[in-house]
């Protein structure tokens, strides 16, 4: 633990160390108040706030209740290796919990700031250009790139996903709705902000994975199936999955320090990559919406890849005409785009345009594919109710 925090911390860049290792991040500093007022609470089973406070001499509350200042990271660290191993083990369980899920999160978002960062992909073109700065003394620029990036899919084989089997815990699954395949094997306990446990799993597919809880699991369509039936959905799934997958990046590269404070601030992540026509950028990225009220031109305007690209993100609100709303949702475990605000004359054309409807807790809700037909449909609903403003919100 001491070396973690302090001697062995410089390696930290050289991968040696997991993110939720670092004990002296801001997230370490968050899960530890966290902890803190759990202790307070009454929360934390096995250990009440007068054990706490006998066994590391470190007093939490005073008689205005819990104190403004609070034990900082270092002394609770060296407190805890005074402790029984019992206890030690037990309250370090609980703050590596409340960590785990910070970082978890904050990656799941795509807000973990792991500071410059190279970028790797089969390939990145430059397709725009727009100045969004100039400086009125030496007319250095700031501009927004945006690049094209491109990537070679590698799907799980269903060998693979067969391996998990040699954990008797593994179970192999199929979505009875969608027709999807999963793996589920068992996953680390989340302690949620009120100290309940909530009991999860992991699902394997053939592109990504996920967590899910265990009451979520129960009301989902997602069943227990022969090996043969996981089988043909697993490779019907592998087959269909396309050899590459393009996305697009907004960077803002050039002079960066006098529009700092206009960049977003939920991450000061830099990024630094190479374009296939060998031009090095090192900028910091911004999410579609961002690029596009930034350019406040036609030509910054979404296309239909690039409205797709940004609601695959999950940051971006795209209002359409006719009060129609796009964004990312998650319904029973898998992202979902879904329109809202249509009304009962638009609901046949929506379906002829390739959307499809679902009744969830008894309301009609649509949704367009988030698959590889997912673009192409949402061309053509942008084509009739083409986007009327770009909205930006936390990640879904």
């Amino acid at each position: 633990m001491g070396a973690i925090t302090r001697g062995q911390r410089q390696t930290g860049g050289q991968g040696l160390f997991r993110p939720e290792d670092n004990l002296e991040s801001h997230y370490a500093r968050d899960a530890l108040r966290q902890l803190y007022l759990l202790l307070v609470r009454g929360k934390v089973e096995g250990c009440s706030l007068e054990m706490f406070e006998d066994a590391t001499g470190l007093k939490l509350v005073d008689e205005n209740g819990i104190k403004d200042e609070l034990p900082p990271i270092t002394t609770f660290l060296n407190r805890l290796l005074a402790l029984t191993i019992g206890l030690q083990a037990l309250l370090f369980t609980a703050f590596e919990q409340l960590l785990n899920a910070k970082v978890e999160g904050a990656i799941a978002s795509g807000v973990y700031d792991i500071g410059l960062e190279t970028l790797q992909a089969d390939s990145f073109v430059v397709t725009g250009r727009h100045p969004i700065y100039t400086h009125p003394a030496t007319g250095a620029e700031t501009r927004l790139l945006t690049i094209t990036e491109r990537r070679r899919n590698r799907p799980m084989t269903l060998d693979q996903a067969l391996d998990y089997l040699a954990d008797a815990r593994a179970v192999l699954l199929v979505n009875e709705r969608s027709g999807r395949a999963a793996v589920q094997i068992p996953a680390p306990s989340f302690m949620l902000d009120d100290g309940e446990i909530e009991s999860r799993v992991r699902l394997i597919r053939p592109m990504e994975h996920h967590h899910a809880s265990m009451k979520m699991m129960d009301e989902s369509h997602w069943q227990p199936t022969d090996r043969e039936t996981f089988a043909a959905a697993w490779n019907g799934e592998v087959v269909d999955v396309p050899e590459f997958a393009e996305s697009t990046l907004h960077i803002v590269a050039g002079l960066l320090l006098p529009i700092w404070k206009r960049l977003p601030n939920e991450s000061t992540r830099v990024y630094r990559l190479q374009t296939d026509a060998g031009e090095r950028i090192i900028g910091r990225r911004v999410s579609p919406a961002w690029a596009a009220s930034a350019c406040m031109t036609a030509t910054c305007s979404l296309t239909p890849n690039e409205a797709f690209s940004a609601l695959m993100e999950g940051r971006t609100v795209l209002e359409l005409a006719e009060d129609l709303q796009l964004r990312r949702v998650r319904v029973m475990g898998a992202h979902r785009f879904e329109l809202s605000g249509f009304t009962d004359v638009m609901r046949d054309r929506l379906r002829a345009y390739g959307l499809f409807s679902e009744i969830i807790s008894w309301k009609l809700r649509m949704f367009v594919p988030s698959d590889a037909t997912g673009a192409a449909v949402l061309a053509k609903v942008l084509d009739h109710y083409p986007i009327v403003r770009i909205g930006e919100r936390e990640a879904a």
